[in-house]
């Protein structure tokens, strides 16, 4: 079996040496540099693991699992034109670096392309494989819909926003490892297991994300940190934030989110003070926990010996950055 390394070296290697001949240049230009701006690839190594848990050849499945990572990419490009973010993983944002109709229309022909390469796979699994994509762009458009509607509320409640994030950001990786599994010609349920556990995983990512963009450090996270706190993005952090204040914390925190006119930098700075007043930091690991516990039970009903899962187990601690 491959170590997640070697996976991730396969993926970059296909990754260089994908061809843009169309065009016009102008038009290629933005896909070639945000898949060049590097990232953990979590998702094609995630299908390629789920595959190689089954059958050695993964090199034969490289395509499809480019096409999810051009279909990721492709998300991001147009969240970042969205949240007028101007950095993504320590480089200007396609919007930023050319202009908003190039983000648009780039992003756009990414679409295009991801389920173009998601295409080049076994063609008797194909309508399989494209059912499951497909299913699942439509869920991380939903999950990017609540996500936007939930700015102009503010009674988000915790189940509703563990819903946005699975579909938002857990369902890719749970297709990414499902994919694979399929493609590898795995038992039914154990593809099922697989998603599960993906899920799971996802959910756990991403309140690490949420976490990570208060308390991480930017050279290592790649974005601006605070950056949800300066668009009062609805976070687990903050919706827990508003239930757990005390009165006085309470009113705090609402005078900063109704506030127009402040320095950005007080701002995080005086909500990260009331977070940890409030005791998120801790709430917001135990969650974490929670989903990491579950995804850890989840591969374990997965029909393989212990040991023919433990390099996608080690993957998995790697994401969330686990030591055991």
């Amino acid at each position: 079996m491959y170590a997640s390394k070697q996976i991730l070296e396969m993926v970059e290697q296909a990754l260089a040496s994908l061809p843009y001949d169309r065009k016009p240049e102008g038009l290629y230009d933005p896909v070639r540099y945000v898949l060049s701006l590097g990232g953990k690839r979590i998702r094609p190594v995630l299908m390629l693991m789920g595959y190689n848990l089954y059958r050695d050849d993964v090199e034969s499945i490289i395509m499809p699992a480019l096409g999810l990572e051009t279909y990721h990419n492709y998300t991001l490009l147009h969240d970042d034109l969205m949240d007028r973010a101007d950095v993504r993983r320590g480089h200007p944002t396609v919007h930023r670096k050319w202009n908003e109709n190039a983000a648009i229309l780039s992003g756009d022909s990414m679409l295009v392309l991801a389920y173009q390469r998601m295409a080049q796979c076994d063609p008797a699994l194909l309508p399989q494989v494209m059912e499951l994509f497909t299913e699942t762009a439509l869920e991380i458009g939903e999950g990017q819909q609540y996500d936007i509607e939930f700015e102009t509320r503010n009674d988000v409640t915790e189940d509703e926003y563990i819903e946005m994030i699975r579909l938002k950001t857990s369902v890719l990786l749970a297709c990414a490892l499902k994919l694979g599994a399929i493609l590898a010609g795995a038992p039914a349920k154990d593809a099922d297991v697989l998603y599960e556990f993906g899920e799971q995983i996802g959910l756990a990512f991403q309140l690490q994300d949420d976490y990570l963009d208060v308390y991480g450090d930017f050279k290592t996270f790649g974005k601006r940190i605070g950056g949800d706190i300066l668009c009062n993005k609805k976070t687990y952090m903050l919706i827990n934030a508003q239930l757990l204040a005390d009165d006085a914390q309470r009113a705090e925190l609402e005078s900063w989110l109704a506030a127009t006119d402040y320095v950005e930098e007080e701002k995080i700075k005086a909500i990260t003070h009331l977070y940890d007043e409030i005791g998120i930091p801790q709430v917001a690991r135990q969650k974490i926990e929670y989903y990491y516990s579950l995804a850890e039970k989840s591969l374990a009903k997965v029909s393989l010996p212990t040991e023919k899962k433990q390099l996608l187990w080690e993957y998995a601690q790697k994401m969330l950055n686990r030591q055991s």
